[in-house]
């Protein structure tokens, strides 16, 4: 074997070793709440599991450039797109206005923190 294929070859092994220890490595997903939050959830008083109806935000994006992005249930809908027939009207630092026909629905990250502080408020 000549030089140039044995660099080749050392340089294909060293590429194979290199995408395995790659791939064994797990990413967090970034849509997820923070741990702190699911471990408050978990141990708060009502620990059971806040049930959610409808669809979830789980990101907001907003761009340099002036573009707004939400990320509901996983799909990427830009302002002024559609998800689920309902067109998204108003994107927040913390919430999104979706609206269908004349219904409006607010979807807000973190819904069950924010109930707890409206309950939280009330008891006082």
């Amino acid at each position: 074997m000549d030089e140039a294929m044995s660099r080749r070859l050392l340089m294909l092994c060293a590429c194979a070793a290199m995408s395995g220890a790659a791939l064994a490595q797990t990413m967090a997903d970034p849509t997820q709440p923070p741990p702190e939050l699911l471990r408050l959830q978990a141990t708060g008083p009502d620990a059971a599991p806040a049930i959610v109806k409808g669809p979830q935000l789980q990101s907001v994006l907003t761009g340099t450039r002036g573009r707004q992005v939400a990320v509901i249930d996983g799909q990427t809908v830009p302002l002024g797109e559609k998800f689920n027939g309902a067109t998204l009207i108003k994107v927040g630092k913390n919430q999104v206005v979706l609206k269908n026909g004349r219904e409006q629905q607010v979807l807000t990250l973190f819904p069950e923190v924010e109930a707890d502080a409206k309950n939280a408020a009330h008891k006082r």
